[in-house]
């Protein structure tokens, strides 16, 4: 197999998912090391770039990577100071992109402070689903610095934590017009601080981010494994918190479900304030797309929004997303659109609900083992055949939910205990084999 090749088409594909920093911050010095028994390992340059890697652009490489080699089984990462040839890096940033526009929203952005205007309170609604972090988030701007520092904002993704944020930051700089407010995500702070310890200028890192009275971090999930990265946080949070700065952050979970978290961190974050967003219940949709018809200048009929409201039980995106189609054909066509049009425009650009049959998620797991299907249902006690039916069982109960008894009997008759022995037997071994956790995520790209 050309390695050298498969990571060349590799890194076309996975640039045209990145920005050109964030490619070249953390691409340009990777490379194919080998490939043994369908696992392809990454010469990486650093442990930074390794853990980055992992936590962020791992499902991208793991993807592109089984899309162009179909026999690949897992990817491991490995440190090594010897660098490919830059050449093949330069010759894929000339690659030239259509659609490389800046997109629409980016032209708000203030560049001094990341904040964008268009995230204010004015236009955040507030519901049972996100009411506590509202309220502490209005405690915040009272007095930055004193109350709930650190603020500690999670939830699933698409259900506003960003917008809360940054409103918080927007006011708090209209509000006491001396504070200087800075928000960005994990990646920038993580890509800044490689930065500069490459270029030797740890000590501007540093001043830089501490001049501010108020820090926003997005996406803090990401700093998981991510072990210097964590130790420059936890000083950078020391100092704001015995200054009296107020410091803030989001994630997609709470601090003691991201994986390797010092417990230091964990300690820092529980001092302040964590309170979760959740999905909006049937009002605040309602009231979320009246706001939005309100700024589009569109007025549609009652019965149309509620109806909106109702089917759409997702994220805040994918009700914005949703009312979006039904604006579009209301402009094009110039007319009102009658209810049962609009149940059909739902019906066929709404994304289905993740739902998948037994029998295919038998199919994939044995395919990627390279064992027979019918083996599973079978009573067969071979250690590879055994080790598949506990996986399909792990997943059929943590993916999608489906109960322990329609577990067994849909794999050949087992008995309920049989299923739960063999739940708890992969969630105890993923816990001491990254082997298996690697193998698991492999398996969960082929679902999508």
């Amino acid at each position: 197999m050309d390695t050298k090749q498969l990571w060349k088409n590799c890194l076309v594909e996975i640039e045209a998912n990145l920005s050109k920093a964030n490619f070249s911050t953390w691409f340009k010095n990777t490379s194919i090391l080998k490939e043994e028994m369908g696992v392809i390992y990454i010469r990486v340059p650093n442990e930074f770039v390794r853990d980055w890697l992992m936590n962020k652009y791992h499902k991208l490489i793991t993807k592109t990577l089984a899309d162009a080699h179909e026999n690949m089984r897992a990817v491991e990462y490995v440190i090594t100071k010897i660098e490919p040839n830059m050449q093949e890096i330069e010759t894929i940033n000339k690659v030239s992109y259509i659609n490389k526009e800046l997109p629409l929203r980016d032209l708000y952005i203030n560049p001094e402070d990341n904040l964008n205007p268009r995230y204010h309170f004015n236009s955040f609604i507030v519901g049972a689903f996100n009411e506590l972090a509202y309220a502490a988030s209005q405690a915040i701007i009272d007095s930055p610095g004193t109350k709930y520092n650190p603020f500690f904002v999670y939830g699933a993704t698409g259900l506003g934590k960003t917008h809360l944020i940054q409103a918080v930051g927007n006011t708090i700089k209209e509000k006491y017009e001396n504070k200087k407010v800075h928000y960005m995500t994990l990646e920038k702070f993580a890509t800044d601080f490689i930065n500069s310890l490459q270029s030797n200028k740890a000590n501007s890192f540093k001043e830089k981010y501490r001049k501010y009275d108020l820090l926003i971090i997005d996406d803090i999930q990401f700093i998981g494994k991510m072990e210097k990265i964590q130790e420059e946080l936890f000083h950078t949070f020391n100092t704001f918190y015995e200054s009296n700065k107020q410091i803030i952050f989001s994630s997609d979970k709470h601090p003691n479900y991201i994986p390797e978290l010092a417990d230091r961190l964990k300690s820092r974050f529980a001092a302040g304030m964590i309170v979760d967003v959740s999905a909006p219940e049937f009002e605040s949709r309602l009231a979320i797309l009246k706001i939005k018809l309100r700024e589009l200048n569109i007025e549609l009929e009652p019965e149309i929004v509620e109806y909106i409201a109702s089917a759409v039980e997702g994220n805040i995106r994918e009700l914005e997303g949703s009312l979006n189609i039904i604006v579009c054909q209301y402009r094009l066509k110039n007319r009102p659109l009658p209810l049962s049009e609009v149940k059909s425009l739902l019906k066929n650009n709404m994304k289905p609900k993740k739902n998948i049959a037994i029998k295919e998620v038998v199919k994939i797991v044995s395919d990627y083992y390279k064992i027979e299907e019918l083996s599973i249902y079978e009573k067969i006690r071979k250690k590879e055949i055994v080790k598949a039916r506990q996986v399909i069982m792990y997943l059929l109960r943590e993916d999608f939910n489906i109960s322990y008894p329609l577990i067994g009997q849909k794999l050949g008759g087992k008995d309920h205990t049989t299923v739960i022995h063999s739940c708890l037997k992969i969630k105890a071994d993923l816990k001491n084999d990254p082997q298996l956790l690697q193998e698991l995520e492999q398996i969960r790209i082929m679902f999508k």
